[in-house]
């Protein structure tokens, strides 16, 4: 997910007029980063995004996902090419390990969030990387999945991810690069705060 970079230092903020035109940096396309963020501030209708997933059970545990269209700026959208996903659960939790568990995918996509980020924010405030790497953790009590208590929850009961960054700065300002990052990551935000689900059932 794109991680706006205003916040990030009075400089990235500057008018077009007054800003001075970036190379791309760390493989981010800056100048339409930048160009981006200017047109949504300007046309705050351009930030909504509509984003879908289609999921289809194969046998057992194992379930295939795909993403597909999505609505932003404007206007529908396809991926340029198109992805689908195996889910299942291991042998020890009575599948086929046919992919990751469900919430394997949830720590991938925190994970995955942070680090597109942090390229952005890193180009936005001329830094070149070296290499981003992370770890991400989570623990959780099957107890609460298999109905055997109700004093435990189903989801995650912690996430801990460790981000090792290395790049042409200090360490401190590389560090502020990945709060920044965090401070505007999507999932980091859904993860943390929560976020309304309504679930529809068709049934026949």
């Amino acid at each position: 997910m794109m991680n706006p970079t205003t916040n990030a230092n009075p400089s990235e903020q500057s008018s077009p007029r007054a800003r001075t035109p970036r190379p791309p940096r760390n493989g981010v396309d800056t100048p339409t980063l930048l160009a981006t963020i200017a047109a949504v501030g300007a046309q705050p209708a351009l930030a909504q995004f509509k984003f879908r997933a289609t999921n289809r059970w194969v046998g057992g545990t194992h379930s295939l996902g795909r993403v597909e269209r999505f609505d932003g700026a404007g206007a529908t959208h396809t991926h340029k090419f198109e992805r689908a996903y195996d889910a299942d659960h291991p042998a020890v939790l009575v599948g086929s390990d046919e992919g990751p568990t469900p919430v394997e995918f949830l720590l991938l996509g925190l994970a995955a969030c942070i680090t597109a980020g942090i390229a952005n924010i890193a180009s936005a405030r001329g830094v070149n990387l070296r290499e981003v790497e992370s770890t991400v953790e989570g623990d959780i009590d099957l107890q609460g999945i298999l109905g055997l208590s109700s004093q435990v929850r189903n989801g995650y009961q912690g996430i801990r991810a460790r981000f090792r960054i290395r790049g042409d700065a200090p360490a401190a300002k590389l560090r502020e690069i990945v709060e920044q990052s965090q401070a505007r990551s999507a999932v980091f935000d859904v993860l943390a705060n929560g976020v309304p689900v309504a679930i529809d059932v068709d049934a026949g």
